[in-house]
């Protein structure tokens, strides 16, 4: 389990709401619906009266988490020998490209492309530009 749980390799700590804000209750809202075996339709409907930001940006960061967890899980049986190629499945391979380092779109091996994807997520994520954590912006 240390290997899973490495902050450093493949897990994040899931980004917090602030309890007794709005965002905090929408995820609360969130989470109980997505727990409660109710059509799957209707847990993602707009509650009326929240703002659709709001709403969209608390779901954006659950399925992160989520996935960022089930990746967590299964990141060790993938390496880079396993792995050499990120794609999905025969007919399509992806290729990373962040006009930092990567300026142009370049084969990697699974792994290390995961780990620049999730890296970049988190980055977006945490960006108060895009993903503002005041409530109705």
């Amino acid at each position: 389990l240390k290997q899973v749980f490495n902050k450093d390799k493949t897990f994040r700590p899931k980004r917090k709401f602030e309890p007794g804000t709005q965002r905090f209750e929408l995820h609360k809202r969130a989470q109980a619906s997505l727990n409660s075996g109710v059509d799957l339709k209707a847990a993602v409907q707009l509650p009326s009266g929240e703002d659709q930001n709001d709403w969209v940006a608390v779901h954006v960061v659950d399925f992160f988490n989520r996935i960022n967890l089930i990746y967590g899980t299964i990141c060790e049986f993938c390496t880079e020998r396993t792995c050499p190629v990120m794609s999905g499945g025969p007919k399509y391979e992806y290729r990373w490209q962040d006009d930092f380092k990567y300026k142009k779109p370049t084969a990697l091996p699974a792994p290390q492309y995961m780990n620049l994807l999730m890296d970049w997520i988190e980055v977006q994520i945490n960006n108060e530009d895009i993903f503002p954590t005041s409530v109705g912006k």
